[in-house]
């Protein structure tokens, strides 16, 4: 494989979309290839943990359908973005574009397809989101993080690798070691995660339940992701009710609470998922009601429907979470079986799955 080969990687606008940008980056850096990323304004916040990686800025814009004039300005506005990826890609020739979805990769992915750079397209939803499935006829290789991903026709098919999640090695080579373990029987561990956006209303909902588990005999520790302005309310709930915490803000790198804990609470994002599910932490799932075409509740029930989770919408959080909490830690059998129906999922193979796409591209273009 030639690796010194450009490849151009265009995130989203979401943690969703960056992280595994910035993963694929690092690997395909390793295999001595140039590679640079794009993102928008939203997106850039997320590369914080990542400043050594060449990133630009190219900001687009979703269709927004409230009026005519809305549409036209949204169209006006990709129209715009386009040009100005075209130039981009122009000047930097890229031999390869990775567009990781999202609606701010769509401009660059366009301007690939004019420039006839070779396009790959990657969607790790059960469902195809709306800026990928615009690129379906326009994309040398489709690669999908599962099987039952829903949204390509069938004249697609023969474009799509299933290669699995792409997260991070230390979540796939993730153990627990024995010392963890024997530390968290002293208590019921709960890591609260509200993936990229925090999950504001985990903040202003979850402690009171905490607080009943507490009044029924649950010895709790709670490891609760949170915004920076919840941080001090959430301290002085826990330090009144006598509950053991940690409070930390955004961390893109949790694998210092996994060792630690017997259970998540989660949004569903697809990444959040796999990387709890490869390293077989048991999770209560609850999807993010508004999200594009309720891609995380197909998300959380997909894990669900293989006995390797709980699922728990946002309208029951108050009604149903401490009777689940109660029967779960009443029946710690359950984690057993989740954590061993967990074992049937394992993306220990995406980086190779990857490398043997990208030997196709480029032997493709020899």
């Amino acid at each position: 494989m030639n690796n010194n080969t450009k490849i151009l990687i265009a995130t989203g606008g979401t943690g969703g979309h960056v992280f595994p940008g910035c993963n694929l980056a690092k690997h395909l850096l390793k295999k001595k290839f140039e590679v640079i990323l794009t993102t928008d304004k939203r997106g850039y916040k997320f590369f914080d943990s990542f400043k050594s990686l060449n990133i630009f800025i190219l900001s687009s814009s979703q269709i927004v359908r409230r009026n005519i004039l809305t549409v036209f300005f949204s169209f006006f506005l990709i129209t715009y973005s386009v040009l100005r990826a075209l130039i981009f890609l122009y000047s930097h020739k890229p031999k390869i574009v990775f567009g990781m979805g999202g609606y701010s990769s769509f401009p660059i992915c366009i301007a690939a397809k004019i420039l006839k750079i070779k396009l790959i397209i990657y969607e790790n939803n059960l469902i195809v989101g709306k800026a990928n499935k615009y690129l379906l006829p326009y994309c040398e290789k489709i690669l999908v993080s599962f099987n039952e991903t829903e949204g390509i026709s069938d004249k697609y098919k023969n474009k799509v690798f299933l290669i699995g999640n792409i997260i991070k090695e230390e979540i796939i080579n993730f153990q627990i070691n024995k010392k963890d373990d024997d530390n968290k029987s002293k208590y019921f561990n709960i890591l609260i995660l509200g993936g990229s956006q925090a999950a504001k209303i985990f903040a202003e909902t979850l402690p009171n339940i905490f607080k009943q588990c507490k009044d029924n005999g649950i010895r709790l520790k709670i490891y609760q992701q949170c915004l920076i302005e919840q941080n001090e309310r959430l301290k002085s709930f826990y330090q009144t009710e006598k509950i053991d915490y940690e409070v930390f803000n955004f961390e893109n790198d949790l694998t210092i609470y996994l060792s630690k804990v017997n259970l998540a609470i989660t949004r569903s994002g697809s990444s959040m998922l796999a990387e709890l599910t490869n390293a077989r932490i048991p999770f209560i799932a609850v999807p993010l009601p508004t999200s594009a075409d309720n891609h995380q509740f197909k998300n959380a029930l997909h894990y669900q429907n293989k006995t390797s989770s709980f699922l728990l919408e946002e309208k029951d959080l108050k009604h149903k979470l401490l009777s689940l909490i109660q029967s779960i830690h009443n029946n710690l059998y359950l984690l057993d079986t989740i954590r061993d129906n967990q074992r049937q999922f394992s993306d220990k193979n995406v980086y190779n799955n990857i490398d043997d796409v990208l030997k196709k591209i480029i032997n493709e273009k020899n």
